[in-house]
């Protein structure tokens, strides 16, 4: 950028202006570039339809130029990373018309989707259930990679691990971010089994449909967190496969790991990770499906 200032590669879509006012208006506005705010003036009503076939459909070319224009700037695109709700009209509507428009125009490269899944717990409209069922069937279809968060499981890492006794969105969107940054550690830092988003799901996918991930994250600090203090590997490892780091609310311990890939950051010796790897898959065998040998990777 002329003015020697980084532009975020993103494009923000919504089918209302509030939000994108309040983007603008928050402390980040400045870094984005103006015309990559897309929106509409109706809003999608909760009702994912609207954001499908009607409202969204209207809007989806704009996005799509502002798309095509940002993968012409790149020297070698790799994929999108889609963040969006599950549970809403915009998000889980016109997010998946926009994934399948996407998949259409550039079908070789990669779909990674950090998709909010909505949770009886944390409710915000009653459609949510039919809204999110109607998006799953998309994202099997159209994504490559779907990180499964939800807002739960968010608020109980910010209540029970965080000790936040009132966490606002802020809050959980810094546990969104912390995983974001995690997943892509690999593309933009040098390491020793450095994979990319495309490594990842070669890694990660047994059947092309079964690519809903849980994430799990450790360690959990708050967001205005100031002191940090040394963490072992054997540490990380047991946090990072405990079900109160998970940022879905499932369970796990109901079904059985398919895959897993874990990212370390830092100073960590590749051989002290491959030990607390096997480690684990040994001392939870029963947790992990036996046709696929050594599937952490």
């Amino acid at each position: 950028h002329p003015g020697n200032k980084y532009v975020p590669r993103a494009v923000l879509v919504d089918l209302e202006p509030g939000t994108m006012d309040a983007v603008r208006a928050g402390p980040f506005g400045q870094l984005f570039r103006p015309d990559n705010f897309v929106f509409g003036q109706s809003g999608a009503g909760n009702n994912w339809a609207k954001g499908h076939y009607t409202e969204g459909a209207e809007l989806v070319d704009n996005v799509l130029d502002v798309v095509r224009r940002e993968a012409e700037g790149c020297d070698c695109l790799q994929g999108f990373q889609i963040t969006h709700s599950l549970g809403g009209g915009t998000g889980a509507g016109m997010g998946t018309l926009l994934i399948s428009k996407i998949r259409e125009e550039f079908p070789d490269r990669m779909m990674a989707t950090f998709s909010v899944v909505p949770s009886p717990k944390v409710s915000d409209t009653v459609v949510e259930p039919y809204n999110a069922t109607l998006s799953v069937h998309q994202l099997v279809e159209n994504s490559d990679e779907t990180f499964c968060i939800d807002n739960e499981a968010l608020y109980d890492i910010c209540m029970r691990t965080l000790k936040l006794s009132n966490p606002s969105y802020g809050d959980l969107n810094y546990l969104v971010s912390a995983v974001m940054s995690g997943v892509t550690t690999c593309l933009r830092f040098p390491g020793q089994l450095n994979s990319d988003l495309r490594k990842l799901a070669v890694n990660m996918v047994p059947f092309p449909r079964l690519h809903f991930f849980m994430v799990g994250f450790a360690p959990l600090t708050s967001r205005g967190a100031h002191s940090f203090r040394a963490v072992s590997v054997p540490e990380l490892t047991q946090q990072m496969f405990d079900p109160k780091n998970m940022m879905a609310a499932s369970d796990f311990r109901n079904g059985r790991y398919l895959t897993c890939s874990a990212i370390f950051r830092g100073k960590v010796a590749m051989k002290e990770v491959e030990d607390q790897m096997r480690n684990v898959q040994n001392k939870n065998s029963s947790y992990f499906v036996e046709w696929i040998p050594n599937n952490i990777q």
